[in-house]
C-alpha cells in the first residue's frame, strides 16, 4: 500500500504556459552549462589523454568514469527529488560540476582526471533527473513533449557549438580551458535558477533515505563495467576471476530487489516498474544507450585518430548527427504534443537510428566524409525522437508524487546500457586496432613484436610517418565493427517499441484525478474527445453547465 505524499485534495498545481516557461528557463540555463561543458571536452580529449600520455583503455575508462557515477547518481537523485527541495538539488549539481571541471582542469596525470570525470558524472545525473522530475511535476504528458521540444532546442545549441568552441579552445588556448570555460557559464545559471525557479516541495511527515540500497545499486552497476574493462587483458574472459564477478553481481542485484522492495521509500522504485510498457521501455533504454553513447564517444575517436583530424576539424565533422538529433527531438515533441500519441514517432525513430547505425558499420579509411555524414544525421535522428519520448510513456504510468524516481530510473537503465556498452565497445576497440596495427607494420616490413603489445598510445606523433599512416588505418578500419555492434543493440530497442502497447498521453498532471473531475478516458469516449470537450468548456461560458441543467 502506497500513501501519497499529501492529503491534499484539491490535488497538484496547474501551471499557465508563462509560468511554465520560466521554471524551465532556469532549468535550460543549468542543463545548457552542462550540455556544453561536456561537448567541449569530447571534441578535445584525444588531444587531453595524448598530452598526459595516456592510452586507448584508459581513453575509455576516463570515458566510462563520467557515465558509471552519472548511472548510478541518476536514481537517486531522482528520488531525493520527490523527497526534497529540487531547486537546492539542482544549484547543488551544478556547484559539483564545476568542482569537477576546475579538478579536471588542473589535473597533470590520467589517474587525476578520472575523479574529476566521476565528479563530472555525479553532477550530469542530478542534472538529468532533476529536470525531468520538475517537468513531470508542472507539465500533462500529454503536453509535455512540447517543452521536451523547446529543451531540444537549447540543447542543440550547446550540443552544435560545442564540438567547435572545443576544437577552437583546443587549438588556440589550450586543452585545460575546455574545463575551465563552464565556471561562469555556471555562475550565470545559478543566479537564472535562483530568480526563476519556484516548484513547491511535497511536504512528507517523515523522509528515510535508502542508503543501503544506493550502495547496493552502486555496487550492481560498477561490476559489469569492471569486468567487461579488464576481461582479455587482466585475465581471460572465460576464468575465475570473470566467475567471481559475475557472482558477485548476481548476489548484489539480488539484494538489490529484496532490499528495494521492502523499504518505504526505494532509491530504484522497483514497485512503479510493473507494469508491461515500462518493462519494456527499461530493456529499450538499456540498448538505445548503447547506440546513443556509442557514437557519441567513438566518432570523435575516428575523425581524429582515423581520419588524422584536428579537435576543431572534427567538432565540425561531428555537427550534421548532433543537428539532426537535436531537430528530430524538437519536431517529434511537437508532433506527440499536437496527436497525443508517441509510438509512431518512436518507431519512425527506432527505424532511422538502426538504419544509421547499420550504415555506420560500413566505414573504413576510404569511406568519404559525405557518406560518413550521411548515416550520422539519419541515426542523429532516429536517436533524437527515442530519447524523451522513452521516459514519456514511463512517466505517462505513474503519478507525479512518484515522476522523478520513475524518470531517474529509466535513465539510470538507459546509461547502464551507455556505460557498460562504451566498456564493452572500448575493450573491442583496443582488440581490432592492436590487430590491425600488427597487420599493418608487418604489410611494410616492421617486426611488430617491436611495438608496445596490447594498449595502444595516443600519442603517435613522434612516430616515422609510414607507421603513423598505419595506426590511422588501424583506427578507420576499426570503427565499423563498432558500429555494427551499436546497431545490433538498435534492434533489441526497435523490437520493444514494437511491442509496447499504446496508451493516450492523459491530460492531467496527477495520474489519478479527483472523485468530482470528469471520468477517465477508460469510457468508452476516447480521450481526443475529452480534450476538445475541455477546449470547449474553457472557451465557451455554457458548456460549463452540466448537461442535465441545460
Amino acid at each position: 500500500m502506497t500513501a501519497p505524499a499529501t492529503a491534499a485534495t484539491a490535488g497538484p498545481k496547474e501551471y499557465s504556459h508563462r509560468e511554465i516557461l520560466g521554471v524551465m528557463t532556469g532549468l535550460l540555463a543549468a542543463l545548457f552549462t552542462a550540455m556544453i561543458s561536456t561537448t567541449i571536452v569530447a571534441t578535445a580529449l584525444p588531444t587531453i589523454m595524448a598530452s598526459l600520455g595516456g592510452t586507448q583503455r584508459q581513453y575509455t575508462w576516463v570515458i566510462t568514469a563520467s557515465l558509471l557515477t552519472m548511472t548510478i547518481s541518476t536514481p537517486i537523485w531522482g528520488k531525493l527529488s520527490d523527497l526534497f527541495n529540487k531547486k537546492v538539488l539542482t544549484q547543488t549539481a551544478i556547484v559539483l560540476f564545476v568542482a569537477g571541471s576546475v579538478i579536471a582542469g588542473f589535473s597533470h596525470e590520467v589517474w587525476l582526471l578520472m575523479p574529476a570525470r566521476a565528479l563530472q558524472g555525479i553532477a550530469m545525473g542530478g542534472l538529468i533527473a532533476t529536470t525531468q522530475s520538475v517537468m513531470g511535476s508542472i507539465v500533462t504528458p500529454r503536453h509535455r513533449g512540447r517543452y521536451a521540444g523547446y529543451m531540444g532546442a537549447v540543447m542543440a545549441v550547446a550540443t552544435v557549438s560545442g564540438p567547435l568552441l572545443g576544437g577552437l579552445i583546443t587549438d588556440h588556448l589550450g586543452w585545460r580551458w575546455t574545463f575551465f570555460v563552464c565556471v561562469p557559464l555556471a555562475v550565470i545559471a545559478l543566479i537564472v535558477l535562483q530568480l526563476t525557479l519556484h516548484v513547491p516541495t511535497a511536504k512528507r511527515d517523515s523522509v528515510k533515505i535508502d542508503y543501503v540500497g544506493a550502495v547496493l545499486l552502486s555496487i550492481a552497476a560498477a561490476l559489469p563495467m569492471l569486468w567487461v574493462t579488464f576481461a582479455g587483458t587482466s585475465y581471460d574472459w572465460i576464468s575465475w576471476q570473470s566467475g567471481a564477478i559475475l557472482v558477485a553481481f548476481l548476489v548484489a542485484a539480488g539484494l538489490t530487489v529484496v532490499v528495494e522492495l521492502r523499504v518505504p521509500e526505494p532509491m530504484l522504485p522497483l514497485r512503479v516498474l510493473h507494469n508491461r510498457t515500462t518493462v519494456l521501455m527499461i530493456i529499450g533504454s538499456l540498448a538505445v544507450g548503447v547506440a546513443m553513447f556509442g557514437p557519441g564517444v567513438f566518432l570523435t575517436q575516428y575523425f581524429q585518430l582515423g581520419v588524422g583530424n584536428s579537435p576543431t576539424e572534427a567538432g565540425l565533422m561531428t555537427i550534421p548527427m548532433i543537428v539532426a538529433q537535436m531537430l528530430s527531438a524538437t519536431i517529434g515533441g511537437q508532433i506527440v504534443s499536437r496527436v497525443g500519441r508517441v509510438k509512431p514517432v518512436m518507431i519512425f525513430g527506432g527505424t532511422l537510428m538502426l538504419i544509421g547505425l547499420a550504415g555506420l558499420g560500413m566505414i573504413d579509411h576510404t569511406t568519404p566524409y559525405v557518406q560518413v555524414a550521411i548515416f550520422m544525421a539519419i541515426a542523429g535522428a532516429g536517436i533524437g525522437a527515442l530519447i524523451q519520448n522513452i521516459v514519456l510513456v514511463v512517466q505517462n504510468t505513474v503519478d507525479v508524487t512518484e515522476v522523478g524516481a520513475a524518470s531517474g530510473a529509466i535513465a539510470f537503465f538507459r546509461s547502464l546500457g551507455g556505460a557498460v556498452g562504451v566498456s564493452v565497445l572500448g575493450a573491442v576497440l583496443t582488440s581490432l586496432v592492436s590487430g590491425n596495427v600488427n597487420d599493418g607494420l608487418a604489410s611494410i616490413g616492421i617486426d611488430a613484436s617491436a611495438m608496445p603489445s596490447g594498449d595502444t598510445k595516443l600519442d603517435i606523433s613522434s612516430l616515422p610517418g609510414p607507421v603513423q599512416t598505419v595506426i590511422h588505418f588501424a583506427y578507420s578500419d576499426a570503427f565499423g565493427p563498432i558500429f555494427l555492434i551499436s546497431a545490433a543493440t538498435a534492434v533489441v530497442t526497435f523490437v520493444c517499441i514494437l511491442l509496447v502497447k499504446e496508451v493516450p498521453l492523459r491530460t492531467t498532471i496527477a495520474k489519478a484525478p479527483a472523485k468530482d473531475a470528469a471520468p477517465e478516458a477508460t469510457d468508452a469516449a476516447p480521450q481526443a474527445e475529452l480534450d476538445a470537450d475541455v477546449e470547449r468548456r474553457d472557451d465557451d461560458p455554457l458548456a460549463k453547465v452540466p448537461v442535465s441543467r441545460r
